[in-house]
């Protein structure tokens, strides 16, 4: 019998199989099966190759409007260069080169149709496929036989391989529902009757062949409840589970260090910062451990919630550890922190408050005495708040009570990195994870299910908008003589700046989470902060102080350059994504963004949130040579219309891999949200949770589902499982 856990060796022969595993990392006839079409195209339809981005592997369906050959290299070999059109203005060129080109040529005459795949490369200002491979139609329309082997009428477009094309895996996908049995239904058949879901097995054979558009709907909407239904059970289990976990209430006393800091803060609370903390702290005063995520925009107060969630457990007889993602970043917090608290965190010193605490940096680049010093105050408890990097990890740092775990930007830590810190802990501590990222609700509800959730929206008294516009400097090169001029203007109103940059530079290093210096699409490497930094100091913003910040500095060059540029000592910082996050200097009022279109969404709205941080309004300059109705410049265009970071968030999830939200980058796995959109199937996901939550509360380890578990554990294994849970 041949099942979906039939190796695909046995089914579809010894080099399909190898193709399919080394190209697509498909190994079984599940694997296959649940490889799901990309999208489906229709005879006589076209790909909107304006679309296409420089770099994809795409499958295109589009018809051959010329074609020539021409000799090249003095004779000895010739070029065969055909352009094919989509019908509203879009064109690609294919190139082929080798001898004796003329039954190619004889093939793609202008007039056929047919499906085109291959690397979108621009050469020349001309998008191009190399070396395409292809199936053409008939000339009445019709699919060739290869083509009608896998296809109805609607044709479906499978991701690929260079070397392996849709319509190869098309093939392959025939065979398997020709031979393989069904997997038994998992879902419970009231759960289906509920959902209105067809089988399992219609699912799969409609998803790859579908008979209508109503029947390919149907196969959809079930493959993604399944989808959605298991990611809900995974976080409604672990919910479950967490509720029955001892945790050492921490809670609020009526005189203390918290009530001693807010009675010095110089300013009142917004009102969201007064309704989330009052959420912290029943929170922290409860058995269990608080499990809550904050989000707020950049500058709206985060750090000052969490300071006071610290407090109170410090009141509380423990200690507080803030994890924050880099060196710079964390000294930020050291030293932010320690102005807030003022004497209330010198204990020891002469001018400490009455029942002070003490608030240790703790990094890599620390010297042996004083780490030992470090280490010190945090094992015998006088260190109350411990702010730190992943140094806080190694071995030989032991807290003496720790009762709460802030980690600050999340995403930039690995999942092993945040659960190690918090098993420093007898108890399990309590954990505020703190975002300035916006995520879109069903994010939130998809990958922080079993975590509270508070969002603060409201930006404190004093903080300044912040303006942003495109400079496209390849149409318009005289408006980035204009940037310029702009941070000369700023500098002699006595104010600072930034110049951002994708790139370091000649260590040939890229710094994290930005774009890669590679250039094998066409494209120019982007530009880097150890050339355009001299160029800067010798030509437009000649006589100013300018200052260099990237993250392969040593640990205390960093640190230097940061206080200068704080201090006013620094005109200009020329900086990677370094500065992304925490980074604060009210006096900084206009950045600009050198190749923004290599930086993501997200990324462009948390770098400019390093300005307008003051009384002074903020300027955010977007560098692009991207041509205007590219999805580069629109994704540009997007940031500099509006300042709504959940609108972005969003606009961010519809241009990446979803699938991504179950941990596969971190993994380094295939993602198993092959269907369900975060951000289109709102309903389906809430109406999966609220099955999820009657399901769990009436057989909370769904011993009486075998099917079920088995499917969950596949689709959200325990590794993404893991991942969901520490958040």
């Amino acid at each position: 019998m041949t099942d979906v856990d039939t190796p695909l060796t046995k089914v579809l022969g010894a080099n399909t199989a190898k193709a399919l595993a080394t190209h697509l990392d498909l190994h079984t006839a599940g694997d296959l099966l649940y490889h799901f079409p990309r999208r489906y195209d229709e005879r006589g339809d076209h790909t909107d190759i304006r679309s296409l981005e420089v770099g994809e592997d795409v499958t295109v369906m589009a018809q051959v409007r010329a074609a020539s050959r021409r000799r090249i290299r003095g004779g000895a070999d010739e070029m065969l260069e055909v352009t094919v059109g989509d019908g509203a203005g879009g064109q690609l060129m294919l190139t082929y080169f080798g001898r004796r080109q003329v039954w190619r040529e004889r093939e793609l005459r202008p007039g056929r149709w047919g499906l085109f795949a291959g690397k979108v490369t621009e050469f020349r200002g001309k998008r191009q496929l190399n070396g395409a491979q292809y199936v053409l139609f008939s000339e009445e329309g019709e699919a060739s036989e290869e083509v009608e082997e896998f296809a109805g009428a609607l044709i479906p477009v499978y991701p690929a391989a260079a070397k392996v094309p849709t319509w190869t895996i098309a093939r392959c996908v025939g065979v398997l529902l020709q031979v393989v049995t069904p997997p038994e239904d998992p879902l419970p058949s009231t759960v289906r009757a509920h959902g209105n879901l067809v089988d399992i097995a219609t699912a799969l054979r409609e998803i790859h062949r579908p008979s209508s558009k109503e029947d390919l709907y149907r196969a959809r909407r079930r493959l993604k409840w399944d989808e959605a239904f298991a990611v809900q059970l995974t976080l409604v289990q672990r919910k479950h589970r967490a509720a029955a976990w001892p945790a050492r209430p921490r809670r609020r006393k009526q005189e203390g260090l918290l009530a001693a800091f807010d009675a010095t803060l110089p300013y009142e609370l917004t009102a969201g910062q007064r309704t989330v903390g009052e959420e912290i702290a029943e929170d922290l005063s409860t058995p269990h451990p608080m499990h809550r995520l904050l989000q707020g925009e950049v500058g709206s107060g985060k750090t000052l919630v969490a300071v006071r969630a610290m407090l109170q457990v410090v009141d509380a007889g423990g200690q507080a550890a803030m994890l924050a993602p880099t060196e710079v970043l964390a000294a930020q917090h050291y030293r932010g922190i320690t102005e807030l608290l003022g004497p209330l965190g010198r204990a020891g010193e002469l001018d400490s408050a009455e029942g002070a605490t003490r608030v240790t940096l703790v990094t890599g680049s620390l010297g042996a005495a004083a780490r030992r010093r470090a280490l010190e105050e945090i094992s015998t408890g006088r260190s109350g708040i411990v702010v730190g990097t992943h140094a806080l990890l190694y071995e030989g740092i032991d807290f003496a009570d720790l009762g709460l775990v802030v980690v600050d930007e999340q995403h930039r830590f690995g999942v092993e990195q945040r659960d190690a810190l918090r098993a420093k802990a007898e108890q399990p501590p309590h954990v505020l994870v703190m975002t300035a990222t916006p995520i879109p609700r069903t994010v939130a509800m998809t990958v922080y299910g079993d975590l509270e959730v508070s969002t603060l929206s409201q930006l404190p008294q004093g903080r300044s908008p912040i303006a942003s516009h495109v400079v496209p400097a390849a149409d318009k090169p005289a408006f980035l003589e204009r940037a310029w001029k702009r941070i000369r203007e700023e500098v002699t109103a006595g104010h600072q700046a930034y110049v951002v940059c994708p790139r370091i530079g000649d260590t040939g290093s890229s710094e994290e989470d930005a774009p890669d210096g590679a250039d094998d699409n066409g494209r120019r490497p982007p530009v880097a902060v150890l050339d355009v930094a001299p160029l800067l100091s010798e030509g437009p913003l000649h006589g100013l102080r300018i200052g260099v910040l990237h993250g392969k500095l040593p640990a205390d060059e960093k640190d230097t350059v940061m206080r200068a540029y704080a201090a006013g000592k620094l005109d200009v910082l020329v900086a990677t994504t370094v500065i992304e996050v925490g980074v604060n200097v009210p006096n900084a009022t206009v950045m600009v963004v050198l190749d923004a279109d290599r930086f993501g969404v997200s990324q462009l709205h948390q770098l400019r949130g390093r300005v307008g941080r003051g009384s002074a309004p903020g300027l955010c300059l977007l560098v692009t040579e991207a041509q205007e109705g590219t999805p580069a410049r629109e994704r540009l265009d997007a940031v500099a219309s509006t300042t709504d970071g959940f609108r972005l968030a969003e606009i961010d999830l519809e241009q990446r891999r979803e699938g991504d939200v179950l941990g596969a980058t971190q993994s380094g796995r295939r993602s198993h949200l092959r269907l369900l959109s975060l951000l289109h199937d709102t309903k389906l996901i809430n109406d999966a949770r609220a099955e999820a939550i009657s399901l769990v509360e009436d057989d909370p380890e769904l011993e009486r589902h075998p099917a079920l578990a088995a499917s969950v554990a596949a689709l959200v294994d325990e590794e993404r499982a893991e991942y969901l849970e520490k958040g």
